[in-house]
Order: structure tokens, then C-alpha cells, then sequence
């Protein structure tokens, strides 16, 4: 039986008001996004095709981006920013999986949640005095340094800062929350029968790992893996104050062509080639592991 002339405006009314209702709620957030990261990088984009020939005189071009690729200097510290950045990650996944894993399926009652809290707490001051506090622990007058003096291990001050392994140490340091709180959240939804029917297979601790475990957590993973590598390959607190000088990091190279050199044509394009490179990155990770980033970010 067909619906009459007065049931179908009924209907095309209602669906109009879900339409206006969802334009209302999603207006704002798209707003937002607009504002703060379409419109940013849209400005990066033109800034970065100015070319300065004069007294604020500019032609359109890729100057800004031949000058970068061709000092080789800074190439090979974008190129080094990637890599200990994703040594960084792989460190970071190591350490923080098993923490993830007893906190979701080990950890019970008020154990479970001071061992969460615990890992909040380091974020609940700023990044620069977390770096500071490495920077007390590791300093030639630090407490590490005064630890092993007073051990016998060292006949004087030993200087732990402004090397790549400061440097590490920090990146993981202040990076590990965005590791961890993926991994919990995948986990948590792992049925327990799983894990115990792989042991009652005859399966040893490493095969229930590779073949029940690591599958299930495999978007908690990339999701984590993903914030910590963007996290690492855009941060210059960390690097800057634990590497020293030397710590040879891109966002420093990005610092010093805004605020050194004064130049924003050049840092733009120094900027936007950061994010092409993590952007480009982050989607061959995702092909490589066969996940997308709506199930990743469904499931993490």
C-alpha cells in the first residue's frame, strides 16, 4: 500500500531535521578544524612558494624547497630526525606493551588504577619541567652522576646530557601516556578464554604472544605507534634541551629559520616538508600493517 502525500512530507520532514540537526552539531567541530589546522597549513603551503628577490619584492616558486634539498646538511638531519624518531617509536612499544598488558588483563581493583594513574602523573606538569627533571637526573652534577660516585663505579662527574641517548630517553619519556593508553584500551577487549585455549593447545608464552595477542592489539599498535611518531618527529623541547647543540633535529633547523634567521618564507618550507614526510610515513605504515586509520582509531 503506498504511503499518501501527507506521510511522505512527514517523512522527508523528519529526514530534513536530522540533516539540519547533524549540520548543527558537526558546524562547529568543522569550524574548529578549519581554523586551526586546514587554514595554518594552507598559509604554511603559500608562504613556502614566496621567494624573496628584494626589499619585499616576492616571486612564486620552489626556491625555498631547492635551497633545502640542496644543503646537505639539512637534508641528513631530516633524515636522522625520521630515523631516531622511529627508533624512538619501536622503543617505546617495546617498553610500554608489557606495562599496557598487566594493567588490562594482570593488574585487579585499586592495583589496576594507581598503576594507570601513575602513568598520568608525569603529564600532569608541562613537557618543558619534565625534560628539566631529565635534565637534574642527568646533568654532570645530577643525581645519576652522584649515584654511581658514591657506588665506587666513577672516580669523578660523569655527563649524561646532550647525546643521542639523552635524547631518547627523553622522547620515550614523555611519550610513552600516548603508547600506553591505546594498548589498555585494545587489550581490555581481549577475551581471556582466547589467551587460556592457546595455552590448553599446547602453545608457549611466545606463540599465544605472535598469534593470539600481538593480532588482537594490532590497532591499539599502529594507533599508538602513529601518535608517538608524529609526537617525536615534531618535538624540539626534548631534543633541543637533553641533545644540546648538537642534537641535530629538523625542528631546530625549523626554529632557526622563524626565529634566528628570520626567515618564514624558508621555514615554511622547511615545515611543510615535515609534515609531507610524516604524512607520508604515517600511510605507509598503514599499508604495511593493512590497517585504516577509521579502524585504527574505531578500535585504539
Amino acid at each position: 500500500m503506498s504511503a499518501g502525500p501527507a506521510q511522505t512530507v512527514a517523512v522527508d520532514g523528519q529526514a530534513a531535521a536530522r540533516r539540519l540537526s547533524f549540520l548543527l552539531v558537526f558546524a562547529p567541530f568543522a569550524l574548529w578544524i578549519a581554523l586551526v589546522i586546514l587554514v595554518p597549513q594552507l598559509n604554511l603551503l603559500f608562504l613556502s612558494l614566496q621567494e624573496k628577490i628584494g626589499p619585499r619584492h616576492y616571486v612564486t616558486g620552489v626556491g625555498n624547497y631547492a635551497d633545502l634539498f640542496g644543503e646537505r646538511v639539512y637534508v641528513l638531519t631530516l633524515v636522522r630526525t625520521v630515523v631516531m624518531s622511529l627508533i624512538a617509536t619501536a622503543a617505546t612499544l617495546v617498553i610500554g606493551f608489557p606495562v599496557a598488558y598487566y594493567i588490562a588483563k594482570i593488574a585487579r581493583g585499586r592495583a589496576r588504577t594507581a598503576l594507570f594513574v601513575s602513568c598520568l602523573l608525569p603529564f600532569w606538569v608541562s613537557e618543558l619541567v619534565r625534560v628539566f627533571g631529565w635534565m637534574l637526573i642527568l646533568r654532570e652534577t645530577g643525581l645519576l652522576s652522584r649515584l654511581l660516585q658514591w657506588l665506587g663505579l666513577v672516580d669523578g662527574p660523569v655527563e649524561f646530557l646532550y647525546n643521542d641517548v639523552a635524547v631518547m630517553v627523553g622522547l620515550i619519556y614523555t611519550s610513552m601516556l600516548f603508547m600506553v593508553v591505546p594498548l589498555i584500551s585494545t587489550l581490555d577487549s581481549l577475551d581471556d578464554a582466547l589467551v587460556e585455549a592457546g595455552y590448553d593447545l599446547g602453545g608457549n608464552g611466545f606463540a599465544v604472544l605472535r598469534e593470539i595477542i600481538v593480532p588482537h592489539a594490532k590497532p591499539g599498535i599502529v594507533a599508538g605507534s602513529i601518535i608517538v611518531f608524529m609526537l617525536n618527529l615534531g618535538n624540539y623541547l626534548t631534543p633541543t634541551l637533553l641533545g644540546g647543540k648538537n642534537s641535530q633535529w629538523f625542528t631546530a633547523q625549523i626554529y632557526s629559520q622563524f626565529i634566528t634567521r628570520f626567515n618564514w618564507e624558508s621555514g615554511s618550507a622547511f615545515g611543510f616538508v615535515l609534515l609531507l614526510t610524516s604524512s607520508l610515513l604515517v600511510w605507509l605504515g598503514l599499508r604495511v600493517t593493512g590497517q585504516t586509520l577509521s579502524g585504527t582509531v574505531g578500535k585504539g
